[in-house]
């Protein structure tokens, strides 16, 4: 991973407090009742995140590297680090939501010792190689996890019969016109993947490395997102009811979980859930909140497939980094007549989330952070309305469980050859 090298030790400061920042306004409308909830083991609590992020700093800049430096209290060292066996053990995920304590405002005075430490640290070796990349690397862990943060509240909020709204104050999303389906013809033959780092200041994950040849054939990609009205197609059509339409496991998870409609959707189809409470469904707007198995079976009956993460990369590195996202205020997929790649949704691609050839994890606990999920997920790219805008990359890679439906996910087509 390369970070940037500061022009000055408050220039990485300065992106300490907002990034850090940032994350405590998100949770603005929230009452420490609601940071204490978790409704299935893929969800954290709110508080949960606050903290665990700030062990982060604490475990991986702090200790190693501020002569002296005190731990605010052992005990979080066990409840707040989340799979780092290597750095100790840990509290059971799925037990997240019975820890009562520590409270949100102990929390919340962890944070306050961490980030002055932080400031320390920064104020006098902040320019230090190690001390801004280590911090770089916190930074953007605490980014996704701002995203996370959102999609897990949401989720717990969604179980409430109250519905209540996450942001009262967010936009009711707007319907727009869009263009047909179409698809436009993808680079193909043989084309560098992967991070470039070539501006030297530029920051990536270990998983976006190394940069390496791949082989794309000829093939169309899909000139936006499926919409919900397209989805509700497929669903009218009795997609959900069609066995050969789905994958073995989809369709054992269909009838397993009975599946019908895209998670948060009311059973009209007319009104769905969302992070400002029960909306009624923008027609046009992207579809989210499906899994990698309703991607799949949708892309079958439209008689295309999932683009593969190299040809999605491909495409959207021609396209500026702009969309929906976090800083746009929406929290929410918005109908719009562009190409989308990056904000909205997640897309799902039909490669599985492999090392790339040559991938060696990093040294020590941090090798943990990515290296050991390579099995049995799928990846996804692009970001999502909840992913800041200075997070995502054409070369940033996601990865989730096939099965999973409470992020924002959902689906970009794709075809084979060149043809109409």
């Amino acid at each position: 991973m390369l970070s940037a090298q500061p022009k000055s030790t408050d220039v990485l400061s300065d992106r300490y407090q907002s990034v850090r920042g940032l994350t405590l306004s998100l949770i603005a409308d929230l009452q420490p009742e609601d940071t204490v909830v978790q409704t299935m083991p893929d969800v954290s609590p709110t508080k949960w995140h606050l903290a665990h992020v700030t062990w982060f700093f604490e475990r991986f800049v702090l200790e190693p590297n501020l002569a002296n430096y005190a731990r605010f209290d052992d005990r979080y060292h066990y409840i707040f680090n989340s799979y780092y066996y290597t750095a100790g053990k840990m509290h059971a995920r799925a037990n997240r939501g019975l820890l009562s304590r520590p409270t949100l405002k102990q929390v919340l005075e962890y944070r306050s010792y961490v980030d002055t430490a932080m400031h320390q640290l920064l104020q006098t070796r902040g320019t230090d190689d190690e001390i801004a990349q280590l911090t770089t690397l916190g930074l953007n862990h605490e980014q996704q996890h701002q995203e996370l943060l959102l999609t897990d509240i949401k989720h717990v909020f969604s179980c409430n019969p109250l519905k209540p709204a996450v942001r009262p104050s967010l936009p009711t999303s707007a319907d727009v016109a869009v263009s047909n389906y179409s698809f436009r013809t993808g680079r193909s033959g043989v084309h560098r993947i992967g991070a470039t780092g070539a501006t030297g200041d530029s920051f990536f994950f270990d998983n976006e490395t190394p940069r390496h040849d791949a082989l794309l054939h000829e093939h169309r990609i899909g000139n936006r997102l499926v919409t919900n009205a397209e989805y509700r197609e497929f669903i009218e059509d009795d997609g959900y009811s069609t066995s050969d339409l789905w994958l073995s496991d989809g369709w054992a998870a269909v009838n397993e979980n009975k599946w019908r409609r895209p998670m948060y959707w009311d059973q009209s189809l007319e009104s769905e859930f969302t992070l400002g409470g029960m909306q009624q469904i923008v027609e046009n707007s992207p579809v989210c909140h499906v899994s990698y198995y309703e991607a799949d079976a949708f892309a079958r009956w439209a008689g295309a497939r999932l683009p593969t993460e190299f040809e999605w990369e491909l495409a959207a590195g021609e396209q500026p980094v702009a969309g929906n996202l976090m800083d746009a205020g929406n929290w929410h997929p918005v109908a719009n007549d562009t190409s989308q790649f990056f904000g909205d949704v997640w897309e799902w691609t039909s490669s599985s989330y492999a090392p790339y050839p040559g991938f060696k994890p990093l040294a020590g606990s941090l090798g943990e952070y990515n290296g050991k999920f390579m099995c049995n997920q799928m990846t996804v790219r692009g970001g999502s309305c909840v992913t800041a805008a200075d997070h995502i990359r054409a070369s940033y890679r996601s990865f989730f469980y096939p099965d999973a439906r409470w992020q924002f996910l959902g689906i970009r087509l794709a075809k084979d050859g060149t043809g109409s």
